[in-house]
């Protein structure tokens, strides 16, 4: 769990400290965010990749050189001079990261029976579930007290003693060892810009306003042209880099879908709260992460007891509960509105932490059920790929959601506001006296007047984007419920084909 921790809070921690990135290199607010577009996307390629890498190298060897890798690059991230030597060195610490969580999570399945998934996915789910909330947290508390640099420097210890773990605890069985076999080329510089292309596309694409920009556009065409060549590749290469056959199977098929807009409700969630929060309420970083802060715990606390119950009733049923749990807390926060109190937006938060917590085991241990050993590192990399691109969709979503309708609610609103509508008359004029009253002369008090009523439509119209947001989200994680009767129970699941 250690080294899929790390690297999990690695993906959200440095956005809290790019102001303080920003200005210490002397960078733009597009140039320091290529700090977070490059590790998202090196990270990206590499997750797919995991299993075939793990079969050139060697499991054991690969993914102690995985974390050598995200450790030392850690340090050099820390030490760099500037934006540029920043970005490089994210680029590698994300190639090192992207394998350590797919090849956790295979190596925990296959050394535990299928009877004790449930637990062994309860550990490793604290470490997946707990970074995207501890890592904002971590990270605004060590750029304030220390410096930017130490968010980076604090891995190096976690990585030495997850490296010593490795290499005194985790034994090869007999068909992880290094093979030898020819290289696909082809699969491998297709996934490469196909992934890369579409990561740079979900990051960038609302800033830069989606098609209306030849750049999206252009990486858009070539993602997708990568990405259905690659499939093509793929599927008729002697060794290729990702196995596709396994999608066959219907069971590892909607668990991985089920999965991807898991992530999708999740981080668009988590995204969404702290930026009403700080945008509409006036909470400070602080508080906005102490909002965040008991979901995470709530996690914690549900897991073991999801791990426990998957072994004792279907953990289909666990698995409806905790979608409808998960998706009952982002309408909660759909009914968020400019007077809630500290209260009211913690307990969304809350309720969306248990309903994760009973949704990722039972889930994780249906899709990989009919997964035969020699095959977890394939499955393990093509259901981390679609957990991760699903957090990326949900985040491009949401922030997309957010712009356009609060453009749209808002001319909705001006068409409200005329000198002929009597609340609009009685309102101005009531602000104006009072600007007349605190000295103001009536030109300025009339122009005043207009402001204020102009600012309040402002944050109703975001308010009722926020609104939309959080519907949409728990429209989704509804959509998806039925999938959960095209898979099979853990223990009747049939060993899956992957050649």
């Amino acid at each position: 769990m250690l080294p899929t921790l790390i690297e999990i809070i690695d993906i959200s921690i440095v956005n809290v400290s790019l102001d303080h990135i920003r200005g210490s290199l002397s960078a733009g607010i597009d140039e320091s965010a290529w700090t977070i577009t490059s590790y998202l996307v090196s990270n990206a390629i590499i997750i797919p990749m995991t299993g075939w890498l793990s079969r050139v190298f060697g499991r054991k060897r690969y993914m102690i050189y995985s974390i050598i890798l995200f450790t030392f690059s850690s340090f050099l991230c820390g030490s760099s001079w500037n934006l540029q030597s920043l970005i490089f060195f994210r680029v590698l610490q994300g190639m090192g990261g992207g394998a350590l969580q797919p090849l956790s999570q295979s190596i925990l399945l296959e050394t535990f029976p299928i009877q004790q998934h449930g637990i062994a996915m309860a550990i490793f789910g604290m470490g997946i579930m707990f970074g995207p909330i501890v890592g904002p947290l971590l990270g605004g508390w060590i750029t304030d007290n220390w410096s930017w640099q130490w968010i980076f420097y604090v891995n190096v210890p976690v990585g030495i003693i997850s490296i010593l773990m490795v290499i005194f605890f985790i034994t090869d069985p007999p068909y992880m060892k290094k093979m030898k076999m020819k290289i696909d080329y082809w699969g491998l510089a297709l996934l490469a810009t196909g992934l890369g292309c579409l990561q740079i596309v979900l990051d960038k694409g609302q800033r830069e306003d989606w098609f209306s920009s030849g750049f999206i556009t252009v990486l858009s065409i070539v993602s997708a042209v990568s990405l259905i060549l690659f499939v093509i590749v793929e599927l008729f290469a002697e060794h290729p880099i990702l196995k596709l056959r396994a999608l066959r199977n219907l069971s590892f098929s909607a668990g991985n879908i089920v999965m991807f807009f898991a992530f999708f409700n999740l981080f668009g969630s988590i995204i969404l709260l702290p930026i009403y929060l700080q945008t509409l309420m006036g909470y400070t970083a602080t508080l906005a992460g102490l909002v965040l802060g008991p979901g995470g715990i709530a996690t914690l606390f549900a897991m073991p007891v999801a791990g426990r119950l998957v072994t004792k009733m279907n953990p289909k049923s666990l698995l409806v509960f905790g979608m409808i749990v998960a998706a009952y807390s982002t309408y909660l926060m759909s009914q968020f509105n400019l007077h809630a109190d500290f209260n009211t937006v913690i307990w969304p938060r809350i309720v969306l932490g248990i309903g994760m917590g009973f949704l990722f085991i039972p889930l994780t241990s249906l899709t990989m059920a009919g997964v035969r050993k020699e095959e977890m590192g394939n499955a393990s990399a093509i259901y981390n790929l679609l957990r991760n691109l699903g957090g990326s969709f949900g985040v491009a979503f949401v922030t997309t959601i957010l712009a356009r309708n609060s453009q749209m609610h808002q001319n909705r609103l001006v068409e409200r506001l005329t000198p002929f509508d009597m609340n609009y008359q009685i309102g101005s004029e009531g602000i104006a006296q009072v600007l007349r009253h605190k000295g103001f002369d009536s030109v300025i008090s009339d122009y005043g007047s207009l402001g204020v009523i102009y600012e309040r439509l402002l944050r109703e119209s975001a308010m009722m984007s926020f609104n939309d947001a959080f519907y949409l989200l728990c429209l989704i994680m509804l959509m998806t419920v039925p999938l959960v009767l095209l898979m099979k129970r853990g223990n009747a699941a049939a060993p899956m084909d992957m050649h």
